[in-house]
């Protein structure tokens, strides 16, 4: 199982991939990984932000590449989609990439 600063290193290590092929940036990261809740079948939970208008296609493929270079299953969540009610724990929570 990774840790919090592997997953940070992994994902630090793509931007420019993730930018230019997907259109994201990853910006932080939430949830069990945060909290040391996470078990071996945990999603890693993380926050993104467009950087341009992309289609759905794009946005399953960011999270599919993700998923590959760490390893582990991957919740991308743009920062813009975060339900309201939840928004500000799940800010509050997150860990800067």
């Amino acid at each position: 199982m990774k840790t919090l600063d592997e997953i940070r290193t992994i994902i630090k290590q793509h931007r420019d991939v993730l930018a230019e092929k997907y259109g994201v940036a990853v910006v932080g990261v939430f949830g069990s990984y945060v909290r040391g809740e996470q078990k071996r079948q945990s999603d890693i939970d993380l926050l993104m932000d467009i950087l341009h208008p992309i289609s759905l296609l794009e946005l399953v493929g960011a999270e599919i590449y993700l998923s590959e270079i760490l390893g582990l299953k991957v919740d991308l969540v743009p920062k813009r989609d975060v339900r309201e009610e939840l928004r500000e724990a799940v800010f509050a929570e997150a860990i800067a990439i």
